[in-house]
Formats: C-alpha cells, sequence, structure tokens
C-alpha cells in the first residue's frame, strides 16, 4: 500500500500538476476537469493523470484497518432492497472487479439518471431510477464522466496488488471486502449522493 500511494498516486498527482499550469484547468476542481477532459469519450492529455489522482484519493477513502464485514443501516437496506442480499451484492462486485480486463476499477454506484449512456441528456429521473448499481470501468474511466454518483471503488491495476499478491487479483478482491471496506464511508458518500441528486431535479 505504501508503494502504491508513495509512487504511483504521487505521479499522477505531478504529472497533472505539470500538464495544466497556466491552462484554462488550472484551478478547476479535479471532478470538473475529468468531466471537461473526458470530452465524450475523446479523452483530452489531462485526463489519465486527472482521474487516476481523484480514483486513487476515492481508494483510499473507501479503506480502513479492520474493515470489511457488512454495512448497516440505509444503505444495507438499499443494497438488499437492489441486489436481493448483501451476499448477492459481493458475488456482482467480486464478479465486476475479477473480470475487469486488464487495469481498471470496479465500482458500486448511486445511479439516478435513466440512461447507461456516458454523457447522454437524460431525462428527469423517477423514483425507480435512484438505485444503486455495480460497474466496472477501465483504465482511468471513473463513474463521473456517467454522472454517477461513486459510493465505493477496488483499484485493479496490478500495480494494486502485486507485490502482496502477485497474480491472484482474486485473493486481493476478497481481501478488500472482507478486511478493508470502510462501510461507514460508504454510507457518507450515498448521503452525500442523495443531497446532490435531490438538489438537481
Amino acid at each position: 500500500m505504501e508503494y502504491h500511494w508513495g509512487k504511483h498516486h504521487r505521479a499522477y498527482v505531478e504529472n497533472l500538476n505539470k500538464q495544466i499550469v497556466g491552462t484554462e484547468l488550472d484551478g478547476m476542481t479535479l471532478e470538473d476537469i475529468i468531466r471537461v477532459t473526458y470530452n465524450n469519450g475523446d479523452l483530452l492529455p489531462p485526463f489519465n493523470n486527472a482521474a487516476q489522482a481523484w480514483n486513487h484519493d476515492f481508494f483510499w477513502e473507501s479503506i480502513k484497518p479492520g474493515g470489511g464485514g457488512e454495512p448497516s443501516g440505509e444503505l444495507l437496506e438499499l443494497i438488499i432492497r437492489d441486489f436481493g442480499s448483501f451476499e448477492q451484492f459481493a458475488k456482482e462486485f467480486k464478479a465486476a472487479a475479477a473480470t475487469q480486463f486488464g487495469s481498471g476499477w470496479a465500482w458500486l454506484v448511486y445511479k439516478v439518471n435513466r440512461l447507461n449512456v456516458g454523457n447522454a441528456v437524460n431525462p428527469r429521473p423517477s423514483e425507480e431510477d435512484k438505485k444503486l448499481v455495480v460497474v466496472k470501468s477501465p483504465n482511468a474511466v471513473n463513474p463521473l464522466v456517467w454522472d454517477y454518483y461513486p459510493l465505493l471503488t477496488i483499484d485493479v491495476w496490478e500495480h494494486a496488488y502485486y507485490l502482496d499478491f502477485q497474480n491472484r487479483r482474486p485473493d486481493f478482491i476478497s481481501t478488500f471486502m472482507e478486511k478493508l471496506v470502510s462501510w461507514e464511508s460508504v454510507s457518507s458518500r450515498l448521503e452525500a449522493a442523495k443531497i446532490q441528486a435531490a438538489e438537481r431535479e
């Protein structure tokens, strides 16, 4: 973890700062830089470093020593509502992480819009559209570009687990779910997402 944070994450931040200094992106939030440079899938040069810096911040804040287990409260209720059970959610999340080809991420997101197409003009959502879903994304792409609210992520780039697990990605995923996830952070993000979604209606 220390190598992951100190080398890979730091490099994304430093490279992004070099790319945007003196440009119109300088001074924007990371989220805004990501949305602008995603450019409807035709990525502009700063996108990868901006998205990877954001993704890693989000990843670190998704874990804690002694984490894992099951969530509680409204988060657990919504997981059961949208997946049938916590066990089914965990199965889908692990599968998304394990089957992401090459480098990328798996996510639990709060989906408010109706369409599954990134950067689409979406109709106003109904209550039925507001649900939790599992998605995966390649390379640096994250759910912000699809207008979803990220709640939890796991990094499945090889550098995230190779020093500790070699090529055993499934073992890393199981350890993440059983011993590292901070469900308190996920619950806080859900509350914030619901407030932001309501403000946009």
